[in-house]
């Protein structure tokens, strides 16, 4: 989950959330630049983050009580399993996406060092079991890396001041694209890589009063009964 500090608590976005963002930027991706197995690349942006529900886990809280950051998280090979088990059962096209967002999670840990070998060596008979190149899973994938950038930045609030920009990620064509604020509250993102000249996207945040909890169980009870609110945004070419 994304905790983000406020004044009277926390704000936390769920990870199913922040992939259902992502999902949404990459659906509005131009038409003559999307990847060739395009809607298989848009349910794997959706679901590149369901590696763990955090209504269900009993590791949810830090050391002082609070609700712990997905930067915390660590490589757990159960959950990485179930995922792309998961998806391989939808189709080895988003499998091998999962696959890749796996690696570039984990492919530094030394925790995962056997696991992220172990990856390669089946991408290498996904690919052709599913009737597709390196090439097209890595431009999909570059998309996919710069939806969930994108999103991140956006669910923890990074948008800076004062019409900053700040890096989202290189897109699949190899540019870098930046993010800022104008001052009508909009988001500009540049170059724009979108279809339409404004897009309308939305995720879901929970706003929790309470700083600390007993155990995981209080945690998750409260955050099951908070009201959901509704985030709405706009990104558009120009401010």
């Amino acid at each position: 989950m994304i905790v983000n500090y406020t004044e009277d608590g926390w704000s936390i976005v769920l990870q199913r959330s922040h992939g259902l963002l992502a999902g949404q930027i990459c659906a509005h991706w131009k038409k003559n630049r999307q990847p060739v197995r395009w809607v298989e690349t848009m349910i794997a942006t959706t679901e590149h983050d369901d590696v763990s529900n955090e209504l269900e886990a009993d590791d949810l809280l830090n050391e002082n009580g609070g609700p712990k950051n997905f930067k915390t998280n660590k490589f757990n090979s159960a959950n990485c399993d179930s995922l792309l088990a998961r998806a391989s059962e939808k189709g080895l096209y988003i499998a091998l996406l999962i696959s890749r967002h796996m690696l570039f999670l984990y492919e530094s840990d030394p925790a995962a060092k056997s696991y992220c070998k172990n990856l390669k060596e089946l991408e290498k008979k996904w690919i052709k079991q599913a009737g597709t190149t390196a090439k097209e899973i890595s431009e999909s994938y570059e998309l996919l890396e710069f939806c969930d950038a994108m999103s991140l930045l956006i669910c923890q609030g990074l948008q800076q001041p004062e019409q900053r920009r700040i890096e989202i990620s290189n897109g699949p064509d190899g540019v870098t694209y930046t993010l800022s604020e104008a001052k009508n509250g909009n988001l500009i993102v540049s170059p724009w890589p979108f279809e339409q000249d404004s897009i309308t996207v939305n995720y879901e945040a929970r706003n929790v009063n309470q700083l600390s909890f007993k155990d995981a169980a209080e945690f998750r009870k409260i955050l099951q009964d908070t009201e959901v609110t509704q985030r709405a945004l706009t990104i558009s070419k120009e401010g």
